[in-house]
């Protein structure tokens, strides 16, 4: 009888460990912070059909530095499913390590295949949220209620937003809850008009970034074409040019380390 009860009582205490165990686990794995980054489901410009789509460095930069952090990096788009990728992006001199890598990296691509639909995701249990640049959400991720209402809950939840190259654009339109433009009197940076014109695009396009950040009351603040320029203002971090996508991701990075 009393080794019955001295092997119940070691059972109990083996289950109780396990337990504790099992909990202590689960509580690590709630505790890894979520990055929510968001592409465009459109692969032209404006109504000229010019092929577009995110811009390929743009997308790979953030999603290494950021999942090689430690960071859950979930990728969403409008329709969900296959997010288009600018063809040109492919190509060299715009490829980077990031690109092949991913290109090498069934998980990457698998992920970029089956973007989560944006009006499905629960933003509320994401830590940061990054878009990356191309022309095609000049008008799909710029006209997103949803997104935009996302930009404005994570701004003034004090969780930092994250846009490179012509991501800033779907700036124009937010709101804050007081019905003042989000932007207004806030430092920022994006594709300049310059850099639309120097690849003969800006004729594609059916507005001008720069112009109606600035129009909303933004600080915009550029330096040369197509250098790395990162500019941030509380929870708002913007990137250029595609140059800025991996200082960016890696600022975003380290503010979530804090």
């Amino acid at each position: 009888m009393k080794n019955l009860l001295k092997t119940v009582a070691f059972l109990l205490l083996l289950g109780f460990g396990f337990l504790a165990n099992a909990q202590n686990t689960s509580y690590k794995l709630n505790k890894q912070k979520r990055v929510l980054l968001v592409m465009s489901s459109l692969d032209d410009i404006g109504i000229s059909g010019h092929q577009s789509g995110t811009w390929f460095a743009e997308l790979a930069a953030p999603y290494y530095i950021l999942t090689e952090a430690g960071y859950e990096v979930v990728l969403a788009s409008p329709n969900g499913g296959e997010a288009p990728i600018d063809l040109l992006s492919f190509k060299a001199p715009f490829t980077t390590p990031f690109t092949d890598k991913f290109l090498k990296d069934p998980v990457a691509l698998f992920a970029a295949r089956t973007t989560r639909k944006l009006r499905n995701i629960d933003y509320s249990t994401f830590n940061a949220v990054f878009v990356p640049g191309g022309y095609g959400l000049m008008i799909d991720l710029a006209s997103d209620q949803f997104l935009l209402k996302l930009i404005r809950d994570f701004y003034e939840s004090n969780r930092p937003i994250a846009m490179v190259c012509h991501a800033p654009a779907i700036l124009r339109d937010v709101k804050l809850t007081n019905g003042q433009y989000l932007v207004k009197g806030l430092n920022l940076t994006g594709f300049k008009d310059s850099e639309d014109a120097e690849i003969e695009l800006d004729r594609h396009l059916l507005y001008s970034l720069e112009q109606e950040l600035k129009g909303r009351g933004a600080n915009y603040k550029s330096v040369t074409n197509w250098a790395p320029n990162v500019v941030v203002d509380g929870a708002l971090m913007t990137g250029q040019s595609p140059a800025s996508a991996a200082p960016l991701a890696e600022t975003l990075r380290d503010r979530l380390k804090k």
